[in-house]
């Protein structure tokens, strides 16, 4: 199994957010041959089959790292996450499901489109069963709620199936926020024709940088940068849909604009 050298400068900047059982998680599929594959034929199918963007390791890894970063703010700031709220579990056990769904949560692709959230679910369910195992020996109640967490978390990606938890909000927001340019370079490289749906890769190629910290008002401010206002596109027809859709809503400040130029506030 070869990784390249962006996976693992990602695989490297989620460690440093985990410890414990949630970095046990991360590790295990770091390594996992089968997980790798999968993820890197999703990207074949939607880079060259489909025409899409990036929805292979590299997009996986950025996800699963902007959906910690939330989750890891939210509690910084005093805010429970889902589990610890029903006393069903810890924060550790959040960020097990968080890291565990975001790295699993686009496998679906490496069949298709419509519906990619549900077939992932089906592919990843035996992974997901290993892990969990592995992380709670001889604790079947606590594998039950974890993977539950985890199916919610994938499931709810697409912001077209309501989602409760805080946990599967930011993994929601955390896909979403996988925006920036580099994610539409192949894609714009191997393309040549005009065809409908070219506004997502023209708006994507305008993203420069998408931050995400501690906000004034907030928890969390997410803030974008773009060279073109074609990528007010990507804001408003993709990000935006997305937290609005999330439980972790009201702890988001969002702030988008063109360099040099007044941004715009949307939350």
């Amino acid at each position: 199994m070869k990784k390249s050298p962006k996976e693992n400068t990602i695989d490297n900047a989620i460690r440093k957010h985990l410890s414990g059982l949630a970095l046990q998680a991360a590790e295990i599929i770091f390594k996992d041959p089968e997980v790798h594959a999968f993820q890197e034929h999703a990207n074949t199918v939607s880079i060259k089959r489909l025409g899409y963007n990036d929805h292979g390791p590299v997009h996986m890894r950025k996800a699963a790292l902007n959906a910690i970063i939330l989750a890891k703010l939210l509690v910084e700031s005093g805010v429970e996450l889902s589990l610890v709220k029903d006393n069903s579990g810890t924060t550790e056990d959040s960020l097990v499901a968080i890291t565990v769904s975001t790295l699993l949560h686009d496998l679906g692709m490496s069949i298709a489109r419509d519906s990619h959230e549900m077939y992932s679910i089906t592919l990843a369910m035996p992974i997901i069963e290993r892990i969990l195992k592995e992380l709670y020996p001889d604790k079947i109640d606590k594998q039950v709620i974890v993977k539950a967490t985890i199916i919610e978390c994938i499931a709810g990606h697409m912001a077209t199936r309501r989602i409760h938890s805080i946990e599967a909000g930011c993994v929601l927001i955390g896909d979403g926020c996988d925006m920036e340019k580099g994610r539409a370079r192949i894609p714009t490289l191997i393309k040549s024709a005009p065809q409908i749906g070219d506004i997502h890769r023209y708006s994507a190629s305008a993203i420069d940088k998408l931050r995400i910290r501690k906000g004034k008002d907030k928890p969390i401010r997410i803030n974008v940068e773009m060279s073109e206002s074609v990528g007010f596109f990507q804001i408003e027809e993709v990000l935006f849909p997305k937290i609005k859709f999330s439980p972790i809503k009201q702890y988001i400040e969002l702030i988008a604009g063109v360099k040099d130029e007044d941004p715009v506030r949307y939350l």
